[in-house]
C-alpha cells in the first residue's frame, strides 16, 4: 500500500489512542458509566472502521498484485489468509 494510506492509518489510529487516552481518564475521573460505555462504543467503531479500511487496501493492492504476478500459490496463499481471518472473527 502506499505511504499516504499509511500515514491516513496512522493519523486514524492516533485519533483512536486519543480515545482510549479519554476513557482511561474517564474511568479515573469517576464518570458515569453510561458515558464511558458510549465512549468505548465509538472506540471500537473507530477500530472497525479502521480494519475495513485496512482490509479494503489489502485486497485492492496486495490481494491484486498476487493474482497479476501470475503466482497460483501467492495468490491461494493470500486468499486463505483471509478466509482464515473472516473464519477467526465470526468466532469472537
Amino acid at each position: 500500500m502506499s505511504h499516504a494510506s499509511h500515514t491516513a492509518h496512522i493519523n486514524r489510529v492516533n485519533r483512536i489512542e486519543g480515545q482510549v487516552k479519554g476513557i482511561k481518564a474517564m474511568i479515573e475521573e469517576e464518570k458515569y458509566c453510561v458515558d464511558i460505555l458510549t465512549q468505548i462504543k465509538a472506540a471500537r467503531s473507530a477500530l472497525k472502521s479502521l480494519e475495513l479500511l485496512i482490509l479494503e487496501g489489502h485486497a485492492g493492492h496486495c490481494i491484486t498484485n498476487a493474482v497479476k504476478s501470475g503466482s497460483a500459490a501467492e495468490t491461494e496463499k493470500m486468499i486463505n489468509e483471509i478466509i482464515d481471518l473472516v473464519k477467526r472473527s465470526s468466532k469472537s
